[in-house]
């Protein structure tokens, strides 16, 4: 490691990691106008579903219900203002693969309900023998009367069964006006429906740069409400600050249309605040995470479906600066980058990455552990000589 200097990163952050951030924004601009257009058509056709441009405080629910709480608008304007330069509800996993949150309308006054156990019935409404399972740890049931006025278009049986919001049952109204869309807007020459996994929707969008396969899911946005299993702060926790924790948890959570029966808790618009001040001492976090990003999509674990996404390595630095929460300990660039390496290497080694806000999940529980194994090698042979990468 002698060779091995800040010098070296810091000509490695600007001639490889800054090229990568251009090609990726010029893409990320290119898709957010095509998906715009897209979702605004369908929600012309079905209003339940909104366009990607009200996602987040600019969602048409989340208004009504922020009418007399413009306070925490403007906290959430000001805290990604300049540091956001795209779209919120655009999740950049790869350079080649995004996932963008699709807002719904019409369900408002989330509250908390005992809901009923067990579920008796398939997709298609028929009754079963066996209750249908249990949803895992970042999973839960949406019910209709969750909502204290939902819109009249959600009593519809095209969407629910037995009073349960199904997600795939969105998901296949969506996909549908979706098709429709592509041909009513003329879009057929520069996106393509692809064959899709599970219940989501996948599309490839021809970009100037590159082809971006994208990955939409409709979501519920439920601002001002943190779920009970999501036991953040943590007792004693010293990053972020409580006033931070405290604002963050106001910005609530979402649940996304990824599974047939269940939803998915997200976190984005924390997470989305944790990262966009991290570095509001002076620290290095920000710029160790893009060197780390850079060094897994080039030579640990490259390719447009690989085993760690960006997701993964956002989530080992929120762990990161919060088991080192100090100005100081943010200083050394060099250091700061190896240890968060040596950090992966133990996750990717041990096939556990605990979800940052909903600790006992592990986001590598499914995660083929052939492609683990490989990417904790290629992690190795980085820390035993970094300066033949680093260049």
């Amino acid at each position: 490691m002698t060779n091995f200097t800040e010098e070296d990163l810091d000509n490695y952050l600007h001639n490889q990691v800054d090229l990568r951030h251009r090609q990726v924004s010029k893409s990320v601009e290119d898709v957010q106008k095509i998906i715009k257009d897209l979702t605004a058509e369908v929600s012309s056709k079905d209003a339940r579903f909104q366009s990607i441009a009200n996602s987040g405080v600019h969602n048409a629910s989340l208004k009504v219900i922020l009418h007399d709480q413009t306070a925490l608008v403007s906290k959430w304007s000001a805290l990604l203002r300049g540091r956001c330069a795209y779209n919120p509800a655009i999740h950049v996993l790869t350079p080649t693969l995004y996932l963008i949150s699709v807002p719904l309308q019409g369900l408002m006054g989330y509250k908390v309900r005992r809901t009923r156990q067990w579920r008796y019935y398939s997709l298609s409404g028929s009754r079963l023998l066996s209750p249908v399972r249990e949803p895992e740890k970042l999973y839960q049931w949406l019910e209709l009367e969750s909502f204290v006025n939902p819109s009249q278009e959600w009593q519809d049986a095209c969407m629910t069964i037995e009073g349960d919001i199904v997600p795939a049952k969105v998901v296949n109204i969506f996909k549908e006006h979706l098709e429709t869309s592509i041909k009513t807007c003329g879009l057929t020459s520069k996106v393509s429906m692809l064959e899709s996994v599970g219940s989501v929707v996948r599309v490839a969008v021809e970009t100037s740069e590159a082809q971006i396969e994208v990955e939409l899911v409709p979501t519920v946005e439920l601002m001002n409400y943190w779920p009970k299993r999501a036991r953040w702060p943590r007792l004693f926790q010293r990053w972020p600050s409580t006033e931070r924790a405290r604002c963050i948890k106001s910005f609530g959570f979402n649940l996304m249309a990824t599974s047939n029966y269940h939803w998915l808790l997200s976190f984005s618009r924390a997470e989305q605040v944790l990262l966009s001040n991290i570095d509001e001492d002076g620290g290095c976090r920000r710029k160790c995470y893009r060197v780390v990003r850079q060094l897994k999509e080039d030579v640990w674990c490259p390719g447009s479906k690989p085993v760690i996404t960006a997701y993964h390595l956002q989530t080992l630095l929120f762990w990161t600066c919060e088991k080192y929460p100090c100005t100081r300990d943010w200083r050394d660039f060099r250091g700061c980058v190896l240890r968060l390496v040596q950090k992966l290497h133990k996750c990717v080694s041990q096939h556990y990455l605990r979800h940052y806000f909903v600790r006992s999940h592990n986001l590598l529980k499914y995660s083929n552990t052939n492609e683990l194994d490989d990417v904790a090698k290629k992690i190795n042979n980085f820390l035993d000589s970094p300066e033949t990468y680093v260049h």
